[in-house]
Parts: structure tokens; sequence; C-alpha cells
């Protein structure tokens, strides 16, 4: 199992500035090759302090891959609902130059309605546009002299430059978090998958949907399944609890506020139970998402023992994206946990230990 860093902002710029969250954030990922962390990964969001430093993954991406050599470099996600695929297919291409063929893709549907509105975008094509933007963007990083008739974006004989490193293409994830059409989507499609466990369904149940499409499809070698996970370690079990408690709630109290355009009942049927998925969200407590296997906190010991009993659980997990610093975490304290992690949990994996 591999371990990296994701960095998903959720604090109001007025209790941190834009500068000293990218700041912070090139401290911790200057500490990926002394420790072996495996990937950084950011987020496409817009309009709301949960996402909002994050607008664009790429330049976020491009400015990380500079202060790391071995990491891979990985959108979780980009949303093709609000990207023109040839823009999109360009952009991707030049980072992966840019990092050297250290790119991953990770798409995604978007699910905030105020984005969708704001882009003048209609929510009930959430599913159509997400599917048709990474189709052609897989055909345009694959192939040159590219025609492509679609719903949304139309283009004929067009080859996108730089044309990527990685041949045929950087590898593709999907992001899903708890349908289990979105997991069997993403096994049809061929395509690696990024879940979040404790918020909708379980993923974890709904591995098994996502491996059987993938065979299923017919498609070669072995689906790759990353789970974005909060992480704090501390040498004091209680006081790492203490720490992450009131800061992992304060990450899910962010998203609530973000969902907050729709109370009651659901902006699209493309969307079901919305209004749900707000409430459960806005119910989470650290004890639930330790319980989900969505929070590693704790004494290295200790994580270890999470971390085992999740990829047996899950039957499986080849990587986990560790949200280092959420809901405002000063510096100096996400340094030492993933210091400490990267010093007693990593090395216990990568010797064997699951």
């Amino acid at each position: 199992m591999q371990f990296g860093m994701q960095f998903f902002p959720d604090t109001p710029e007025n209790l941190k500035s834009p500068t000293d969250y990218y700041a912070d954030a090139i401290r911790l990922i200057s500490l990926c090759d002394e420790y072996g962390y495996s990937h950084v990964r950011t987020v496409e969001h817009y309009f709301h302090h949960w996402g909002g430093n994050s607008p664009n993954p790429i330049v976020f991406l491009t400015m990380a891959s500079q202060h790391t050599k071995t990491a891979r470099m990985v959108t979780g996600a980009v949303l093709p609902a609000f990207n023109h695929p040839l823009k999109l297919a360009s952009d991707l291409a030049m980072l992966d130059g840019i990092c050297g063929g250290r790119l991953d893709i990770g798409f995604a549907r978007a699910f905030l309605p105020q984005e969708f509105r704001h882009f003048d975008v209609d929510i009930d094509e959430s599913v159509e546009r997400f599917e048709e933007g990474i189709a052609q963007v897989q055909k345009l990083m694959e192939e040159e002299n590219v025609t492509s008739l679609g719903k949304f974006h139309s283009f004929s004989g067009v080859t996108t430059y730089p044309r990527p490193i990685q041949r045929p293409r950087p590898n593709f994830y999907v992001a899903a978090v708890g349908t289990p059409a979105s997991f069997e989507r993403a096994g049809k499609m061929g395509h690696w998958i990024m879940a979040i466990p404790g918020v909708g369904s379980d993923p974890i149940a709904l591995m098994d949907g996502y491996r059987n499409a993938w065979r299923e499809a017919g498609h070669p070698g072995k689906p790759r399944i990353m789970m974005a996970v909060f992480m704090y370690c501390h040498e004091d079990g209680a006081e790492a609890f203490r720490v992450a408690k009131p800061r992992v709630e304060g990450h899910f109290a962010a998203i609530v506020d973000a969902m907050a355009e729709y109370k009651d009942g659901t902006p699209s049927a493309a969307y079901q139970n919305y209004d749900k998925l707000r409430d459960k969200i806005a119910q989470q407590t650290l004890e639930d998402q330790l319980e989900s296997h969505a929070a590693f906190v704790g004494t290295p010991a200790e994580i270890i023992d999470q971390v085992e009993a999740f990829n047996e659980a899950a039957g499986g997990i080849d990587e986990l994206s560790l949200q280092v610093n959420f809901d405002n975490m000063d510096v100096e304290t996400a340094e030492a946990s993933v210091r400490l992690f990267g010093e007693k949990v990593i090395p216990h994996f990568s010797q064997g230990g699951a």
C-alpha cells in the first residue's frame, strides 16, 4: 500500500490567506521525497472557501511538481462539466511534461449547484457532460488529427499540443462518492477509482461492483483503488484525538455550508437524495469517520492497526490519499504529523506490513 498527500482547502481567507495556504502546502510537499509519500493530490472547486483555494488543480500541481522529484501529481479531480476538452487535454499534457511523466488524471462529475449555476451549465446534464468530456480528453491525448461530434463539444481534424509524455496517456481515475452506479460506471469505463469512505453509501460495500464491472467489460490489467481519508499522527493517542476531532468536524461543517443552497429536496434528478447526503455530512463526527475507516488518527501503532483493518475490510486498497492539513491546522502541527507518519507508518507497509 502507498500513501500520498491530499490538499483540500477548507479555510476562509480571513483565517488563512491564499499565499499562506500555498506556502504551507509547499512546506509539506517538500517532505514527500524524504519519507516516500507517493503522490500529491488536489481538487477543483469554485465560489466557496471549501475547495475555493484550488479552482485549478493543474496550476497547484505544477507548483507541487517543483518541490518533489518522486511523488506523482494527481488531479483529484478535474471537472469536465466546466472545461472545454481541447483546453483540458492541452493543459494536462503540459503538466505531464513539466513533471516528467508523473501525472495521474482524476475526473469528477461536480455536485455543487452554485458551480453549475454560475457557469451557466445545466446540472441535469452532469452525467452526460462528465462521460463525454472524459471520452474526448482520452481521444485527444491518445490520438492525433482527432474528430469528435459530441452533444456539448465538437471538433474536427485537431491535434492538441504538447503531446503527453506518458503513452498512450496518463492513467485516468474516476471519482466516486458512494452510489452503486458511480462505482459500476468507473468499472465499465476501465478507469481506476478514487473514492471517499464515510460519505454517501459505504464504498467498501461497493468495491465488488466496481471490480465486477471492470472484469465484465473485458478490461485488461488490475483495477486500482485510491481512498481519500483524514490523517493525524501523534506520539500521544489522546492528544491526537483532541487535535483532530474539531478539525475533522470543521471540515464537514465547511462542506455543509458549501451545499447550503439546497437545504430541502434535490437540485436535479441526477443527484438523488442530495438533502439526505447533506444531512448525513452535517452529522459526521470524528468517531463516525474512524468507524467507517475515513480517518486515521492516533499513535503510529494505532494508525497501523487502523489501516490494516481498513485494508482487510475493503479487500485490498492500493493507495491512501491523506488529508494532512484540514480546517486551518497550523503548518507546524501538520508537519510534525507528516514526519511521524513518514518515520513510523510508511516503513511498516513498505516492508510488507500489509
